[in-house]
């Protein structure tokens, strides 16, 4: 997908504007910041529009804070932006203003309310540098599937001038990743087109790509393990997604993994049928006796080769490290121009051998573009790698993306131009190309 077709913040007027900034800073885990790689990722569009003259307002999703169940929203430390606004205040030394508002009980905020003003009207006078919006699925409006959707997106509209989303990760369809795009001129911010420019290097990838995905469901990943096996060369399974796998072809049963996650896998290995030998199993892997715990004499190792069908297993909660030392293996890795990894390998924080290994055997590789999910993936990295995950951020041979989630849907529908936020800021420069050749007496491509 060619960057022209979105409205870029380098194309906004910014000088004396109000710019509302939709980020994905949603790394507080019960209220505590243990990675701010993706709130740092969105400095350079905060500093290209303080340089231009703007005055911003950002907003953020922080954590799941809506019961599904119920619709009931709890607003709490852990859900709050709070230790965003400090990170920021004590990194780039600005006051940040966050407003108030009236809690409805389990309804969250019913609004915007008027006292904004207040911080707006001081954010204009230079009494302080930004205001950061409380946490936005603390709205009611925010997720809702009623007119309260467009009355919250129409509220935010009306604190600024222009929009900027800049929130890759933010992939679903809400108020202020979407509905707002309605009511203000919008415009894709720096990250949003960097996210965008090296997922063109998974859908025109180098030969061969590799592929590693991990989960805790099959059903979470399925249409995107669909979508690689069409694409990849080679495809690497982990975590309860793998445990599945094994017990669909094999015929063993693992404990903890469902039926229906089988009966998903079991469709897969059919599917995968046409693809022969494009999946890659790696084939050592960790059985626990107990979940969680690495319990010394609780847990053994075995080959997935000398498994027969029948075999109840406990827990799998890991794949050994030995499985990088087979000679096969190991050529798919080190023969690899691309590895795309969305991958967790062991049940974190006890089983993290899988996970060292797989990415220790990939930063072998000195010829591959290297390109990690976000969420977890970027988070285990850091933990259990701290200095190649160090090296990774600054490396052209690698790029950590912000948003997994995103990721993985992008490939899915074999475009980032699918994705809701997206594809809403695509249809706002068509109709400004539109607005632009009626004022110029010029047709448009499509009117060719």
């Amino acid at each position: 997908m060619p960057l022209r077709d979105l409205p870029l913040i380098q194309e906004a007027d910014l000088k004396n504007k109000v710019v509302l900034v939709r980020v994905d800073h949603n790394v507080v885990k019960q209220g505590v910041i243990h990675d701010p790689y993706r709130i740092d990722a969105t400095f350079g569009t905060l500093f290209y529009i303080l340089s231009k003259g703007g005055k911003i307002i950002l907003m953020t999703h922080v954590g799941r804070p809506k019961n599904k169940k119920d619709g009931s929203i709890k607003q709490d430390e852990e859900t709050s932006v709070k230790p965003i606004v400090e990170y920021l205040q004590n990194k780039l030394h600005l006051k940040i203003e966050v407003p108030e508002f009236y809690t409805h009980g389990t309804e969250g905020y019913l609004s915007i309310e008027s006292n904004i003003n207040h911080s707006i009207r001081r954010l204009r006078n230079h009494d302080i540098d930004m205001v950061y919006l409380p946490n936005t699925r603390w709205f009611c409006g925010e997720e809702a599937k009623d007119e309260n959707f467009d009355r919250f997106a129409n509220q935010l509209a009306g604190l600024a001038d222009i929009y900027v989303n800049d929130a890759f990760g933010s992939w679903q369809a809400h108020a202020s990743t979407v509905g707002i795009t309605k009511y203000l001129p919008s415009y894709a911010g720096f990250l949003m087109q960097k996210e965008i420019e090296n997922l063109e290097r998974i859908f025109n990838a180098k030969q061969p790509l590799v592929a590693v995905v991990a989960g805790s469901k099959f059903d979470t990943k399925i249409e995107s393990l669909y979508a690689l096996m069409q694409k990849c060369d080679s495809l690497v399974l982990g975590g309860v997604i793998y445990n599945a796998y094994l017990c669909a072809k094999y015929g063993i049963s693992i404990k903890g993994v469902t039926e229906e996650d089988v009966a998903l896998a079991a469709k897969f290995v059919k599917f995968a049928e046409q693809y022969p030998k494009k999946i890659v199993e790696l084939p050592y892997i960790c059985e626990s006796d107990v979940f969680g715990e690495r319990v010394e004499g609780k847990y053994r190792v075995h080959d997935i080769r000398t498994l027969e069908k029948g075999t109840q297993l406990n827990y799998v909660l890991d794949v050994d490290p030995r499985s990088y030392d087979e000679p096969q293996i190991l050529d798919v890795f080190l023969s690899a121009k691309t590895i795309f990894v969305n991958a967790v390998m062991g049940l974190v924080p006890h089983f993290n051998e899988g996970t060292i290994a797989l990415d220790t055997v990939i930063d072998r590789n000195p010829h591959a573009v290297k390109l990690y999910g976000g969420g977890d993936t970027m988070q285990e990295l850091k933990r259990l790698l701290p200095g190649l995950y160090i090296m990774a951020l600054d490396s052209k041979d690698y790029y950590i993306f912000t948003g997994g989630g995103a990721v993985l849907k992008a490939i899915e529908q074999n475009s980032p131009s699918g994705l809701a936020p997206v594809k809403v800021l695509i249809e706002q420069k068509a109709e400004q190309e539109k607005w632009k050749a009626r004022l110029t007496g010029t047709r448009t491509i499509e009117e060719y």
